[in-house]
């Protein structure tokens, strides 16, 4: 990287955590704009993992009730595996405009969905026999994209857990993905020791963004600024959807 490309990935790592602290979005699905813009998607992936654990870890660690979403969740968990495995080895094979554009439609229909708060419950049973699948197309779109938000994010509010439980469950699912991902990526040779340091420097301005989020949040307005978040967002996947190259010519 050069030292545009070297800042502009940095400043995404900060505002995936700041956006992480102050609202409780999903890191790397924050990250992932600003890296593509900066390296392309297939770096971009490779870097991202590392970091968003390490955004993720401290919630694991103050929410509680681990062990009782791990039992709750451990078919999804596992299902996650070979859906990463899978999306990684397609990623070495697909071309990176590809991908990226399959990026830009999850931001889209995660920043749709954010928007649309639908209020929908999955009975006990569905929601029971949906957790193999929507494992395996997760951990599937992950492995491809990097992005860890769908379909676990709309699964995970129909069956309306409470907040702890929530941020639980999904940041469990995030760090199970995360380190599957880094392990799929070192044996499909993705992962090498320049983009490695890398990503381990990049928690860095994880740690700083979320600590800093975590403070601003009592200052700003929650969903003034997750407004803010969510159109930008939506700006940036429409544009890796609809006219990739011209982003990228931006930087």
């Amino acid at each position: 990287m050069d030292a545009s490309q070297a800042v502009l990935a940095a400043l995404g790592l900060l505002i995936a955590g700041l956006v992480k602290g102050a609202t409780g979005l999903g890191y790397a699905t924050c990250a992932l704009p600003f890296l593509v813009a900066a390296i392309g998607l297939k770096a971009a992936i490779v870097i991202v993992p590392i970091p968003a654990m390490a955004a993720n870890i401290g919630l694991i660690l103050g929410v509680g009730h681990g062990p009782e979403v791990v039992r709750r969740f451990w078919k999804l968990y596992a299902a996650t595996v070979p859906g990463i495995f899978g999306g990684t080895l397609l990623l070495g094979a697909v071309d990176a405009q590809s991908a990226t554009q399959v990026l830009g439609l999850i931001t889209i229909s995660y920043v749709v969905h954010a928007f649309a708060r639908p209020d929908f419950r999955l009975s006990a049973p569905l929601a029971q026999n949906l957790q193999i699948p929507v494992g395996l197309l997760n951990g599937f779109l992950t492995g491809l994209t990097g992005s860890q938000i769908l379909p676990l994010l709309p699964y995970m509010v129909s069956l309306k857990l409470d907040p702890d439980r929530f941020v639980q469950a999904i940041n469990m699912a995030v760090i199970i993905a995360s380190l599957m991902l880094i392990v799929a990526q070192i044996t499909s040779g993705l992962m090498t020791w320049p983009l490695a340091i890398t990503s381990v420097l990049g928690i860095v301005p994880a740690a700083l963004g979320t600590y800093v989020g975590n403070r601003v949040r009592r200052y700003i307005p929650a969903e003034r600024f997750r407004m803010v978040v969510l159109v930008t967002l939506l700006a940036i996947g429409v544009s890796f959807v609809v006219n990739i190259k011209s982003y990228f010519a931006m930087f």
